[in-house]
C-alpha cells in the first residue's frame, strides 16, 4: 500500500477542516475567534500549505464538532487501521454529507434512545454478551433442576 507524503495528507487534511467549516456553516474568521487560531493561519492550513500542531488540531475539532482523533489520522499523526470510528458519535460527527445542524439533531435522538433504554432497564446487550447471558442463564436453570430432584 502507498502511503500519502506529508503534501498529499496536508492537502487531504485542509480540504477536510475545509469542508467540516463550510458543513457548519462558518466562516474561516468565525472559525478563527472559536478556536483562538489566526485567520491566515487557518486560511494556509487549509489550502495544505502549514501542519497543525496537535494543540490546534484539538481546537479545531471543538469548534468543528469532529474527534480530535479523526483529525489526527487525517494530519497523519495517528494510524487510521489504529483508530477507527468507534462510537455513534464519533461516526455521525466525522461524516461530511450532513450538516451541523443535522449532525446534533441525530446525536440528541440517539443519546434520547440511549436515556431511555437505561431508564427502562431495556438495553439490549453486544450479541457476545447476550450469549454469555443465555448460557450463564441456562446454567442456572440446569442447576436449579439438579437440586431440585435431588431433594
Amino acid at each position: 500500500m502507498k502511503t500519502p507524503n506529508l503534501g498529499e495528507q496536508l492537502g487531504t487534511l485542509g480540504e477536510f477542516i475545509a469542508s467540516q467549516r463550510r458543513a457548519a456553516e462558518l466562516s474561516l474568521r468565525q472559525l478563527a475567534e472559536q478556536t483562538g487560531v489566526s485567520n491566515p493561519y487557518l486560511s494556509q492550513i487549509e489550502r495544505g500549505l502549514r501542519r497543525p500542531s496537535a494543540e490546534v488540531l484539538q481546537q479545531l475539532s471543538k469548534a468543528l464538532r469532529v474527534s480530535a482523533e479523526t483529525l489526527y489520522v487525517k494530519a497523519g499523526i495517528l494510524d487510521p487501521d489504529d483508530h477507527p470510528a468507534t462510537t455513534v458519535e464519533t461516526a455521525v460527527l466525522s461524516d461530511v454529507a450532513i450538516t451541523e445542524r443535522q449532525k446534533r439533531v441525530l446525536i440528541d435522538v440517539y443519546q434520547s434512545f440511549v436515556k431511555e433504554n437505561e431508564k427502562d432497564g431495556v438495553a439490549e446487550p453486544a450479541p457476545e454478551a447476550a450469549e454469555s447471558a443465555s448460557e450463564a442463564a441456562e446454567s442456572t436453570s440446569k442447576q436449579k433442576k439438579k437440586t431440585k430432584q435431588g431433594a
